[in-house]
């Protein structure tokens, strides 16, 4: 099974790169597959690479509904 994440971008690095924000995690991803993405934009992140942006009220309901999921999991 394949996930892609939303994720937010925090910093632009040189050489097509980008720190992101996965959960209060910050992580360097790939932006070489996607143009144009600026600091505070959305993307789908996939195995370290942003794969195209997305809409900011769109990441979030796809992360309100990861978090749901997360409180429904049995511990």
């Amino acid at each position: 099974m394949c996930l892609a994440l939303p994720v937010r971008v925090e910093q632009i690095l040189s050489g097509e790169r980008a720190v992101v924000d996965i959960g209060g995690v910050r992580k360097e991803i790939s932006l070489a597959l996607v143009d144009g993405i600026e600091l505070g934009d959305y993307v789908i992140l996939h195995v370290g690479y942003a794969l195209a942006r997305l809409d900011p009220e769109e990441a979030q309901r796809t992360l309100d509904l990861f978090a749901a999921l997360e409180q429904e999991a049995p511990s």
